[in-house]
């Protein structure tokens, strides 16, 4: 199968995720206003959470954000290609270093053997790379060691073709009441960043603030902000901070099924029907991101009222019992994530029902699924 017959055989299938543009500038504005208005790094590394890194990124740049990041050079040569000027911090790929100097990226150093390829490429194109270094404060996954980060900062400065222009590192639980690890990770960083500062005789860009910490720890905010789901909408805490989410997953009834008490519905019998029932049948199962553990599990919205899951999901539909709605037909619109009326499922409530986090929800589901934008300029 060719490329573009793979994209077409997956156009109409699975629920349609509309994304608020406007709610993105609400929530940049928000981010603004608390981090006092310092610069933004957007993420927008696995597709933006799943609304489209794009779009995302366009809206982004239209509102001024100059800096954007993502997870691998595939991802920021999809920007480069769809017109993204802005500078582009690529936090994790050390492979392709051709890459960063034919599309313009920045590079996130974490070793000194992968900082010397970028050395040896930028001399032989007599070029400069700026690059960042991370430090790993605590995180346990990549990075420079504490203890060696000076010494390797400052040594790495030192090499031809090499601008260090940046240090960062990242919180493992600034979302937890308890930010005594948080603070201990923060105050590791300002030791580290004033010696490297100290030792060039000049200032670098110095960042570690993701979303929770934007929101929790003001000493974090330093040079630059580094949020990702703020700007989607989501708090990584309880109390919502008037954000706005972007992302309503929507679909359509695909049939009505009308039962018997004690009916068996989906695989496994987990569901009969105690009463005479009707039984909704939708578009969308696991293949779409709407994971089997919301088997019995979860609630939709159908006429801004919420009706339970009923059965097992399955790879390509589920099954919702609108019996408490009379008269839900074909073609009736189904909310699965976001608002209808006046009630709401939120992407945290679906994630606690299967014990998981919101950005996996937001990656399952928006990711998957076709996108529409509305609000834009």
């Amino acid at each position: 199968m060719t490329k573009e017959a793979g994209k077409r055989s997956r156009v109409n299938r699975g629920p349609l995720a509309e994304i608020d543009l406007s709610a993105l500038q609400h929530n940049l504005k928000i981010v603004r206003k608390i981090s006092e208005e310092r610069p933004v790094i957007a993420v927008v590394k696995a597709d933006a959470y799943g609304h489209g890194s794009v779009e995302i990124a366009r809206n982004l740049a239209r509102l001024g954000v100059s800096h954007f990041a993502v997870a691998y050079t595939g991802e920021a040569k999809v920007l480069r290609e769809s017109g993204i000027t802005a500078d582009i911090i690529v936090l994790f790929d050390r492979s392709d270093v051709e890459d960063y100097f034919t599309y313009g990226l920045v590079p996130v150093v974490q070793d000194k053997e992968t900082a010397r390829k970028f050395s040896v490429e930028a001399v032989k194109r007599s070029k400069s790379i700026r690059v960042h270094l991370k430090v790993d404060t605590g995180m346990g996954r990549l990075g420079f060691r504490p203890e060696q980060t000076v010494s390797a900062a400052l040594e790495i400065a030192g090499w031809e073709g090499i601008k260090l222009e940046g240090l960062m590192s990242h919180f493992s639980e600034a979302d937890l009441a308890d930010r005594s690890y948080a603070s201990h990770q923060l105050n590791l960083f300002n030791e580290i960043r004033f010696a490297i500062s100290g030792g060039l005789g000049r200032p670098i860009i110095s960042h570690i603030a993701n979303s929770a910490a934007v929101l929790s720890l003001k000493d974090a905010m330093m040079d630059a902000v580094r949020p990702g789901l703020l700007l989607y909408g989501i708090s990584p805490f309880r109390e919502g901070f008037g954000l706005m989410p972007l992302m309503t997953l929507k679909t359509s009834v695909l049939a009505v099924r009308d039962l018997c008490a004690g009916t068996p519905v989906s695989y496994g019998r987990t569901f009969i029907t105690k009463c005479d029932s009707r039984i909704a049948v939708i578009p969308v199962g696991y293949a779409d991101g709407y994971s089997r553990l919301y088997s019995n599990n979860s609630e939709m919205l159908v006429r801004g009222r919420r009706v339970p899951v009923a059965g097992r999901v399955c790879m390509d539909v589920t099954m919702l019992d609108v019996t408490s709605i009379g008269g839900v037909c074909e073609g009736e619109e189904v909310v699965i994530l976001g608002k209808q009326g006046n009630e709401q499922i939120t992407a945290a409530e679906l994630a606690a029902r299967i014990g998981t986090i919101p950005y996996e929800i937001l990656t399952s589901l928006g990711g998957r699924a076709r996108r529409e934008y509305v609000n834009g300029h």
